[in-house]
């Protein structure tokens, strides 16, 4: 079996693995829902700290970039709206 974390021991790794596997298809999608959640926080807080003057509208719009690719979201949002 290959190696998910370098730094986590063999036998542990093991035991995660087994554990996700055992998990309920209701459980799975819960931890899916919250590394989701997760995510879409870091990047939210990583375009404050890069726009710290934006509005949350433009920080929403920008998101949105990311998240579903700049000409996808230009189409359903619009342009970045400057204004605060």
């Amino acid at each position: 079996m290959s190696v998910l974390f370098p730094d986590t021991h063999p036998k542990m790794e093991a035991l995660q693995i087994q554990l996700w596997r055992q998990a309920s298809p209701t459980r799975k999608m819960n931890m899916l829902a919250q590394l989701n959640k997760s995510a879409q926080m870091l990047a939210t807080m990583g375009l404050r700290a890069q726009y710290p003057q934006a509005s949350e509208a433009e920080i929403r719009r920008r998101l949105a970039g990311l998240l579903l690719g700049e000409e996808t979201a230009r189409k359903v949002y619009g342009e970045i709206s400057h204004a605060k």
